[in-house]
């Protein structure tokens, strides 16, 4: 039988796999994760986290305290001492370097986190792709990432760590149609690619824009719609 990993389910209890109503395999596991591009689950059993392919098979021999989805063909997995990096499709270390915690690969570039706290993004090869350090740092979504500076404050990266605008912010989100959000003492608002607000207002929090309206939260707590302009347009009872 053909199995389209894309139509294998994860049992509720993270247990075992099923196909079309079926168990596969006739096995379980003590945790699961569901299936992801490329075909490929990572999975539990009494000796540690690996990775299974659509025949149930491990793809290699080595166990890991945890193992994670593969992103950009590469998975993130922690090993019995607590120490994080990225394999490939065939179980082999990408890199030789080590951290503390890694995110997940997005436009080939990582965020991770090393022993002295600190984070920065790395490129395929494990490399820091600039020289500075930050007290958190974001995934890569259109070639931009969120940071928090040294200093408390969040700006935006270019993808080889240049600052996008000269603007920082109490916090900030992700660029998300050539908008971000964004929070200074007043509250929570949108800018636009140059760190400019969108309008005057403040809110208690916004959500990024949906086909050119956003989900705002006034001080009130009512919550109103707000187009790109930041004009109230409806409010949602």
């Amino acid at each position: 039988m053909k199995i389209n990993y894309k139509k294998i389910v994860l049992s509720e209890d993270e247990k075992y796999f099923t196909y079309k109503g079926k168990m596969l395999w006739d096995k379980s596991f003590i945790n699961a994760l569901k299936f992801h591009e490329p075909g490929l689950a990572p999975v539990e059993d009494i000796e540690g986290w690996y990775h299974i392919n659509i025949e149930g098979e491990a793809i290699y021999k080595n166990r890991y305290k945890k193992t994670w989805g593969f992103y950009c063909h590469y998975s993130t997995v922690k090993d019995f001492h607590d120490l994080c990096f990225h394999i490939d499709k065939q179980g082999k270390p990408a890199y030789k370097q080590r951290y503390e915690w890694c995110g997940n690969f997005q436009e080939n570039l990582c965020t991770v986190r090393n022993n002295n706290h600190q984070y920065y993004h790395i490129n395929r090869q494990g490399e820091s792709v600039y020289k500075e350090t930050y007290l958190y740092a974001g995934d890569y979504k259109e070639g931009i990432a969120c940071v928090k500076d040294t200093d408390g404050l969040y700006k935006h990266i270019d993808r080889i760590g240049r600052p996008v605008h000269h603007k920082k912010f109490m916090d900030l989100g992700v660029f998300h149609k050539g908008f971000a959000t964004a929070k200074d003492k007043n509250g929570w608002f949108h800018i636009d690619r140059k760190g400019r607000a969108l309008y005057p207002e403040r809110y208690l929090c916004v959500e990024p824009f949906y086909n050119g309206f956003s989900l705002a939260t006034m001080f009130d707590s009512n919550k109103i719609l707000v187009d790109e302009y930041g004009t109230n347009i409806l409010r949602i009872e």
